[in-house]
């Protein structure tokens, strides 16, 4: 529900802001030179999603030949393409974020902030979802039966033989 009203907002305030902060820059330069601003803005955002999407497309090709999980490079490639398609939106305030989430040096504070947020999301989810108490309290999956707790979230010990047929 928060979600939802915070996306509600978010398209209804944005546009608006954009378009204030448009005018307030061209109170000040001039409707002409904040027009060639974006148009510039927008070449060079163009030019960066392009650099960048290669190089996260090299990054994953290298990880996956090597045999380890991409989770980071596929991370990058979904923040430029997030960040490209905030550059498509004429206006200022969403070129700064589709900058922030874009630039080498600004995209591992976006990831974090991503992860953080994604983490809390999906764990809201699941604590709602019927599959709850499949989860315990620290991340941790439990038996389909739910018989690995022990009704507090802890997992219960169970004795065992491993037996090797080779």
């Amino acid at each position: 529900m928060v979600l939802r009203i915070g996306l509600f907002l978010g398209f209804l305030l944005v546009p608006v802001l954009e378009i204030w902060f448009l005018i307030q820059v061209g109170s000040v330069i001039g409707g002409w030179e904040t027009v060639a601003l974006l148009i510039a803005d927008s070449i060079l955002g163009a030019w960066l999603v392009r650099r960048e999407g290669r190089r996260a497309w090299a990054a994953l090709r290298t990880a996956i030949e090597s045999g380890r999980m991409p989770d980071r490079e596929l991370a990058d490639g979904a923040m430029i393409v997030a960040g490209g398609t905030l550059l498509l939106a004429p206006g200022f305030l969403t070129d700064v974020f589709g900058f922030f989430m874009i630039l080498p040096f600004t995209r591992p504070s976006a990831r974090r902030w991503l992860t953080w947020f994604l983490g809390r999301r999906v764990r809201s989810l699941a604590a709602r979802s019927p599959y709850a108490p499949l989860f315990d309290r620290t991340g941790g999956f439990g038996r389909a039966d739910g018989a690995g707790f022990d009704g507090a979230g802890r997992g219960r010990v169970v004795h065992g033989e491993v037996i090797d047929d080779d």
